[in-house]
């Protein structure tokens, strides 16, 4: 049986890899150990910088089989007829802790999909929760900063969480149900997973409509207490998904959607683009729409999972963003982090590559190459000319394509340009309701896993965040005070 022989990274025949070029057998190096200097210079260079969020993660591609056709919704060619099939890679995550953290945090979870569709890929970056911390994304680095090690101490500090909480009561329903008995899933094929934004369809009368998305776990949820958290491996929940896929034991998520017209937009009493809020479903019924499945490991987690550049501003044809204000911010952060992390041509890596034809007129940068051909697709156009518009269509230059173009986005007020506090809307209600849907249980686990932290932080700031418990239910905050009192 033929060796493949070990080469350098520019192919030569590597003759010997266990021994540096030397003066004899105890002498110094020489300076023609090339081979030593890329192995060298290469491990030096092996990480990229992590996320600041979702550092921890890890992924697997599968299959999203369509159910119920939704043309009469969206053009979107991926969702036009029952039983398509789309590729899919769907990365799960942490969100505040380093690679160094654990799989078992108490902490929403990342459920965000990678849909290769045939007209280029739809990314839907989302969390395992419908509702975030914030609407508004002037204050994303701050509450991030709050939920990070302490800069002095490089410890974790739940009172800077708790007094970012006292200061922003948009935040109060998300960190209801982190704090709640969901707040620590047993494995990501226990989870479900949610847009959380709103984002839009569009048909091809250019009607349009408001959308979100679930992803409802076929497998159940099944949750930890911080006990038995804590005697959890760091990376059991990787490792729980990397062994069900490996023996056969796929998991599954049921895809529904919510939708909105934009009559029901404008006069709806919730304002339908607050990330803090959900769409009640008495008012906006689940519509099942199809089945994801994953089904393959990565080969190189690195190469794929790392790599992997998932953003909001991922659109196609039919699917559009809304005037969710943290969405908005998102279709710049999220593009810009990839350029930071991986480079300018990140979406040349396998894994981000769409399948289908690429042409454009981007040019250049780091790692540059001819599109990606492990998936049959490389940039159609890479010669001359490199800038639009031109006179070369007839000779294969892209052009743009005006029937693809989206319906004007509607302006849902007399709106005038400017800075709009949004500290009178009601974050009380949905979270008091979050609340009286919990059995006793469950509202006892809330109390506790509160004041666990709440109690590290001074009599000021438990005043307050105890004030906004108040106004969500008068036993939510009786219960996190009894509890303070008892750890006291």
């Amino acid at each position: 049986m033929s060796k493949d022989i070990l080469t350098t990274s520019a192919g030569a025949p590597v003759p010997d890899d266990n021994n540096s070029i030397s003066v004899g057998a105890r002498g110094p190096l020489t300076f023609d150990n090339h081979y030593l200097f890329e192995k060298l210079a290469h491990f030096n260079r092996e990480r990229i910088p992590e996320r600041v969020v979702h550092a921890r993660g890890t992924g697997a591609y599968g299959t999203f089989t369509l159910s119920k056709s939704l043309k009469d919704y969206t053009i979107a060619s991926f969702l036009q007829d029952v039983g398509q099939k789309t590729e899919v890679f769907l990365r799960f995550s942490t969100v505040g802790g380093g690679q160094d953290s654990s799989d078992y945090a108490r902490d929403p979870r990342g459920f965000a999909v990678k849909f290769y569709t045939p007209q280029g890929n739809l990314d839907i970056v989302g969390n395992n929760t419908p509702v975030f911390f914030l609407n508004d994304p002037i204050k994303f680095p701050d509450f991030i900063h709050s939920q990070k090690k302490d800069p002095r101490t490089n410890l974790p500090n739940p009172a800077n969480a708790f007094e970012f909480w006292a200061n922003h009561p948009q935040s109060l329903h998300q960190m209801t149900i982190l704090m709640s008995d969901r707040g620590i899933p047993a494995s990501y094929r226990h989870v479900h997973g949610f847009s959380s934004h709103t984002l839009s369809f569009w048909n091809k009368d250019g009607q349009r409509y408001w959308i979100k998305w679930h992803f409802k776990t076929n497998q159940g949820i099944k949750t930890l207490t911080n006990e038995e958290a804590a005697k959890m491996p760091a990376f059991g929940a990787q490792k729980d998904l990397v062994d069900a896929i490996d023996r056969g034991d796929f998991p599954s998520w049921t895809v529904k959607l919510q939708i909105m017209s934009e009559a029901e937009a404008k006069g709806y009493h919730i304002n339908p683009f607050d990330l803090t809020k959900v769409w009640p479903h008495k008012d906006f019924p689940l519509i099942e729409i199809g089945q994801l499945e994953l089904n393959r490991n990565v080969r190189n987690y690195f190469a794929e999972t790392e790599q992997a550049a998932f953003a909001p501003s991922n659109l196609v044809p039919g699917v559009g963003a809304s005037p969710d204000k943290m969405l908005q911010a998102r279709l710049l952060a999220y593009q810009d982090a990839h350029r930071y992390r991986v480079g300018v041509n990140a979406n040349q890596l396998p894994v981000n590559a769409p399948r289908c034809p690429v042409n454009h007129y981007q040019r250049d940068g780091a790692m540059a190459g001819m599109g990606c051909p492990a998936h049959g697709h490389e940039n159609a156009f890479l010669g001359s000319p490199n800038f639009y518009p031109n006179d070369r269509a007839a000779e294969g230059a892209p052009v743009p394509a005006a029937e693809f173009a989206p319906p004007p986005m509607p302006v849902l007020e007399q709106a005038w340009i400017g800075y709009h506090d949004q500290s009178e809307e009601d974050y009380y209600t949905q979270a008091g309701e979050l609340f009286r849907l919990m059995n006793d249980d469950q509202q006892q686990q809330l109390f506790n896993n509160i004041a666990g932290g709440l109690s590290q932080a001074n009599a000021d700031i438990q005043a307050r965040v105890l004030a906004q418990f108040e106004k969500a239910d008068p036993a939510y905050a009786a219960g996190v005070k009894k509890a303070i009192a008892a750890i006291s």
